[in-house]
């Protein structure tokens, strides 16, 4: 597992990976209309230009098989990553963040996860990232509010 910066090359690539129906279902939090592949490559054009995110596809056997970034929300810098379904299990996400942790060296750093995605709380907590609470948020994929569980990295990792 490697990463290297996303480019607008590899939007359609991340466009089909998050496609999935099951995949979009434990994120829960996805943009307002994920099946619009143009919306979808305008939103991350954006954020790609943007100075303040780090963005990253993450390749795995030679292949794009997710992403992973950083970006500042109110204050906060937050993580976010996104495997493609078929190498969850596969400490592939883990690897990804692992890496992120080494390259963006910020502390603290916040992610969010949907309360009931345990595998996505896992590779926060293989991260050393600590839960700090819970709120409830409307889940776009969901189409309802849920809770969700917030975490915080104040250290970097060993």
């Amino acid at each position: 597992m490697s990463l290297r910066d996303l480019t607008e090359d590899d939007l359609d690539v991340l466009f089909e990976i998050q496609a999935d129906s099951t995949a979009r279902h434990m994120a829960a939090f996805i943009g307002s209309d994920p099946g619009d592949r143009e919306s979808y490559r305008a939103r991350w054009r954006t954020i790609i230009a943007d100075d303040t995110t780090v963005t990253k596809a993450v390749v795995h056997d030679g292949e794009i098989v997710g992403s992973v970034g950083s970006f500042v929300v109110d204050g906060d810098t937050e993580v976010t990553y996104w495997v493609r379904r078929e190498v969850w299990g596969q400490g592939v996400a883990s690897a990804a963040l692992a890496e992120l942790l080494r390259q963006v060296t910020e502390r603290p750093l916040h992610a969010r996860v949907a309360a009931d995605n345990a595998a996505s709380a896992r590779v926060l907590t293989r991260n050393g990232f600590t839960r700090v609470g819970a709120e409830v948020s409307y889940a776009e994929a969901r189409h309802e509010e849920i809770e969700e569980h917030l975490y915080r990295l104040d250290t970097t990792p060993r």
